[in-house]
């Protein structure tokens, strides 16, 4: 497991260097991806799968917002055409395919990764940890909470809970922001 967590943070590194000397804006929010989702699978890796939960989601929908606000841009360098015609003959611009086959590239070694995290995780209910066994034979009595899954969250690990609420929380609050100063902006006249 460690080789594959070196692995992995070896491109998370490349890729946050990369997205500090991209001189293209998208290229740079993908590389942040890049970093976003390669940390996903280390939690996973990691077995803190509440954590992957939380990244993935910051992740996912920072991503799309990020990406959306860059395409809406008016930079010249964004409206390339993929296909270009001269002299009634097609051509495919090279800098679109070189995306296409990276992002692909991209995709499946994430993908490659991910499933060998998933194949690592121990099936759900085979094993108990041992820190388990004391919420599941104290937490009634020590929390007084008739759901011991409550119970657990709240009492036993709140501050974890709060600070994963607080990371949601962010996240939401941050993209409306966005939405709303993207809305409230009225057309220059000219």
């Amino acid at each position: 497991m460690e080789i594959i967590l070196s692995i992995l943070l070896i491109f998370m590194i490349m890729g946050a260097i990369y997205a500090l000397n991209a001189e293209d804006l998208l290229s740079a929010l993908i590389a942040c991806g890049i970093v976003g989702y390669g940390l996903v699978v280390c939690f996973l890796l990691l077995k803190a799968p509440d954590l992957a939960i939380v990244q993935i989601v910051v992740e996912t929908v920072t991503l799309i917002i990020m990406v959306a606000i860059v395409l809406d841009s008016t930079r010249e360098d964004l409206k390339d055409k993929v296909i270009i015609k001269h002299k009634d003959t097609t051509y495919v611009h090279g800098r679109a395919v070189l995306n296409v086959i990276t992002v692909t590239v991209l995709v499946l070694f994430f993908l490659f990764f991910f499933s060998q995290a998933i194949n690592i995780l121990e099936p759900l209910g085979e094993h108990m940890p041992r820190m388990a066994k004391g919420y599941i034979e104290n937490a009634a009595t020590k929390t007084g909470s008739a759901n011991l899954v409550t119970g657990v969250i709240f009492d036993f690990r709140g501050y974890d809970t709060l600070g994963e609420a607080t990371i949601l929380f962010t996240a939401v609050v941050g993209i409306l922001t966005i939405l709303r100063m993207k809305g409230k902006k009225k057309p220059m006249e000219e």
